[in-house]
């Protein structure tokens, strides 16, 4: 219960510091208003098949997370504030309150990128509601549970921002490619029972890549 505690409030002084400084979402903002707009410009109109439009929103997607994921930790560094938090709190308690964070933070970021890409994209049908928003669902747990560790490794390196990408990617491939898959199966309208398995492989890549982060992470914070 204490480390439950503990998690919640690391987890409500992360939200309380991201409304105050607004980093996250004023930079992963523009980053999508700016790459949609580019890809609008680019395509002059014409009509984009729904493979291309999925790979195109899930490239926003990674890019938007690399943007606003990479604080988690390096915030804490940059604050000098990591030794304050390792002295009040456990890494259990750490670790799962900047992972319900991340989770929070990666749905909303992809709402807002979805509703940008809809928003200029506006040829794009989507066919199967239900398997597009479980696919943007548990496709932002997967990035969320994937990059809080990763944020956790490249907090005191140098070259944090180069870093972040280049680790990140290899990890969340499959996540991509999943991701791009249903997405696909979204806008063909296709049924839910053919894209289950990919649904399946999702919610385990969260379940291993948490389980994986919190024995790991204990010795990444302490070191």
């Amino acid at each position: 219960m204490a480390t439950f505690q503990r998690s919640i409030a690391v987890l409500k002084k992360e939200v309380l510091s991201e409304f105050r400084t607004r980093y996250a979402i004023s930079a992963v903002l523009l980053f999508v208003l700016t790459t949609i707009t580019m890809i609008v410009f680019s395509t002059a109109g014409d009509n984009i098949s729904p493979t291309v439009a999925a790979g195109i929103l899930w490239i926003v997607m990674f890019f938007a997370a690399m943007t606003g994921l990479s604080k988690t930790f390096v915030s804490e560094e940059e604050r000098n504030t990591s030794l304050y938090l390792k002295l009040i709190s456990n890494s259990s308690a750490i670790y799962f309150g900047k992972l319900g964070f991340n989770i929070i933070l990666s749905i909303s970021l992809n709402i807002v990128a979805v509703l940008l890409f809809f928003m200029f994209m506006g040829n794009i049908e989507v066919r199967s509601i239900d398997i597009f928003f479980l696919s943007i669902f548990l496709g932002s747990i997967a990035i969320a549970a994937s990059t809080t560790i990763i944020s956790a490794l490249i907090a005191k390196a140098n070259s944090k921002n180069a870093l972040f990408p280049v680790l990140s990617f290899p990890i969340m491939l499959p996540v991509i490619i999943l991701g791009i898959q249903t997405t696909i199966a979204s806008f063909d309208g296709t049924i839910f029972e053919k894209v289950r398995g990919d649904f399946q492989m999702l919610f385990a890549y969260s379940g291993l890549m948490c389980l994986a982060s919190y024995y790991l992470f204990d010795f990444v914070w302490k070191e």
